[in-house]
């Protein structure tokens, strides 16, 4: 398989975790220092992003992952995607379309999710639209 090919099928197993609130998956498909920096700039570290599915804070309702892209830089891979999602977070909806950017290494053989960055979709703002 490709690395491109393998990062998509991790996706695929780490999109089936989310939905499923699978910690034990989750927790194999990521480095010890995994990251998140969420939409609003927020950052969990790996225990915290995984305590949102232990406790039922967050429950990942849909989960879509793709237009992929995938660049690799030797045991390091940079992916980015479109995350489309509905999800709730203490019973308020956190429903969303993110461009997502996944950060993993290769240990051991495989790859591994080492950090994701989520950024809103949207409209540039006006003075990159070439308006006022």
């Amino acid at each position: 398989m490709s690395t491109t090919e393998d990062i998509r099928e991790l996706g695929k197993r780490w999109v089936a975790a989310e939905t499923a609130g699978d910690t034990e998956a989750l927790d194999t498909l990521a480095t010890g220092d995994f990251t998140l920096v969420g939409p609003l700039g927020f950052v969990l570290d790996r225990e915290q992003w995984l305590g949102r599915y232990r406790s039922g804070g967050l429950v990942t309702h849909e989960l879509d992952w793709r237009d992929v892209a995938v660049r690799e830089h030797g045991d390091t891979a940079i992916a980015i995607g479109v995350h489309d999602q509905k999800a709730s977070h203490q019973g308020n909806p956190v429903d969303g379309q993110f461009r997502a950017t996944h950060v993993l290494v290769r240990e051991d053989g495989r790859w591994l999710l080492a950090g994701m960055h989520l950024s809103p979709l949207g409209a540039p703002p006006a003075f990159a639209r070439g308006g006022a």
